[in-house]
């Protein structure tokens, strides 16, 4: 059993785009646990609907 481990998770979330409007996306976060608690959000990104990948804090979330 690993002591520090990093999990990666996929939702979807809702993100305003001023060009687009209101919009879903896949957000993958990746966090740093301990022992099953959850310490740091090391990254997190989406992916449009084109492919691309961008970082989250180029847009504004809604949850």
């Amino acid at each position: 059993m690993k002591i520090i481990h990093i999990k990666r998770k996929t939702k979807y979330q809702k993100y305003y785009s001023s060009a687009m409007g209101m919009l879903n996306s896949r957000v993958t976060t990746i966090k740093k646990y301990f022992l099953f608690i959850p310490l740091q959000t090391i990254h997190q990104y989406r992916e449009t609907y084109n492919g691309n990948i961008k970082n989250c804090d180029d847009c504004n979330l809604f949850i």
